[in-house]
């Protein structure tokens, strides 16, 4: 839940943007409701997701892919970020055997570039544009979870970081992912064979 302080100064907003729940008594005249005073009033948490969204149908699309091969499974989906495990092994290694960078990054674009593709509607679809890691932590073996959330989810653009860690909690390496919102292009109509 969110707290959002309103100004004393005559405010008017639709009542069908604000949550049922108050913590502040507020006049409704035809479903309006008008703020007169210095209010504090709770709004519902909000999904960022428009497109429907499971484990399921994430871990099914990874199937054929570079995410399956680096054993990449999605385990959770929350209001506003995704979290998948990977592990360290001989598969995600480089030649000293710690996690290869290379790896935490497909990781890190992995789950970025599915939550921004989630967070849009069914007529954009998002690419990315940069990706940056710091890599704070070596690992030799284990399990890493990393975690996607957005810092900024705009019409053209959107930004998110990217967290992984081992399984003690410990930050291994930081992301950010930044990628182009496009829109989907019209349907081309097929032309109609001249008889």
């Amino acid at each position: 839940m969110a707290f959002i302080l309103a100004p004393y100064i005559h405010n008017v907003i639709p009542s069908s943007l604000l949550s049922q729940t108050w913590c502040t008594t507020l006049c409704s005249l035809d479903g309006v409701v008008t703020m007169s005073h210095f209010y504090s009033f709770r709004t519902q948490a909000m999904s960022i997701w428009n497109k429907p969204i499971s484990l399921e149908t994430l871990n099914a699309t990874s199937k054929n892919t570079l995410i399956e091969h680096l054993n990449i499974i999605y385990t959770e989906v929350t209001e506003n970020s995704i979290s998948a495990t990977m592990p360290v092994c001989h598969f995600t290694h480089q030649p000293l055997g710690m996690l290869h960078g290379g790896a935490s990054v497909v990781l890190a674009e992995t789950l970025g570039s599915v939550a921004a593709n989630f967070s849009v509607g069914e007529d954009a679809y998002c690419v990315g544009l940069d990706i940056n890691a710091n890599h704070v932590r070596a690992m030799r073996e284990g399990l890493v979870t990393g975690t996607a959330v957005p810092l900024h989810i705009g019409v053209s653009t959107q930004v998110w970081q990217i967290e992984i860690k081992d399984e003690q909690g410990r930050l291994v390496c930081i992301s950010r992912l930044t990628v182009a919102v496009k829109r989907s292009r019209p349907k081309q109509a097929k032309p109609v064979a001249e008889v």
